[in-house]
């Protein structure tokens, strides 16, 4: 349970959520991202109220907000490649084949994998591999706002800083705001763009 959260986050900007296990970090992300009911008070994105929101309405939604899940393993469809899954929100956007195809090239290279990595399914990555899988499927829209949810707590340590120093890069070359929550977070307030 939350009470008396009130969070901003301008756009451009990184904020990372602090708190020991059980504080509510992943539900405060959850709610943002409609995935929980708000029992009381608001979810206000671009001024707009987005608590209650029917699931059109939410779908709508979903090429501005995106989500990074904390487990790459179950986050991934296992039977998919990674070209299919990340065309799964370009084409259902209305993104045609080849546009979508070019777009996969970039997002693949902007988080680090090879060329050839459409080609592949989840399962021939490792872990850090499959991170970078999720933050390209969660950039493929150009989103203005990407909620992560303990982006790198299945990782380990080498891969962990890997993988959180791709999300400052992504943050400050897209400039879309992030909110990110973590038990511990060691890089905050490190980045060029003021994260807090």
């Amino acid at each position: 349970m939350l009470d008396a959260v009130s969070l901003d986050i301008a756009a451009g900007e990184c904020v990372g959520l602090v708190g020991e296990s059980g504080s509510g970090k992943t539900t405060l992300g959850r709610a943002v991202l409609g995935l929980v009911p708000v029992a009381a008070g608001t979810v206000t994105y671009d001024g707009r109220t987005i608590s209650g929101l029917s699931r059109k309405e939410r779908r709508a939604l979903s090429d501005e907000i995106q989500v990074v899940f904390q487990d790459p393993y179950s986050s991934l469809n296992p039977g998919m490649t990674v070209e299919s899954i990340l065309a799964e929100p370009l084409v259902a956007a209305g993104t045609r084949r080849p546009a979508a195809r070019a777009r996969i090239a970039e997002l693949l290279d902007a988080v680090g994998l090879p060329g050839d990595a459409g080609r592949r399914l989840p399962r021939e990555f490792s872990g850090g591999q499959r991170q970078r899988v999720a933050i390209a499927r969660a950039l493929a829209l150009d989103p203005r706002l990407v909620v992560c949810d303990e982006p790198v707590s299945a990782l380990d340590l080498t891969t962990r800083s890997k993988v959180l120093d791709l999300l400052v890069e992504l943050q400050e070359r897209t400039g879309s705001p992030t909110c990110s929550s973590r038990t511990t977070w060691p890089w905050c307030g490190t980045s060029a763009t003021g994260s807090r």
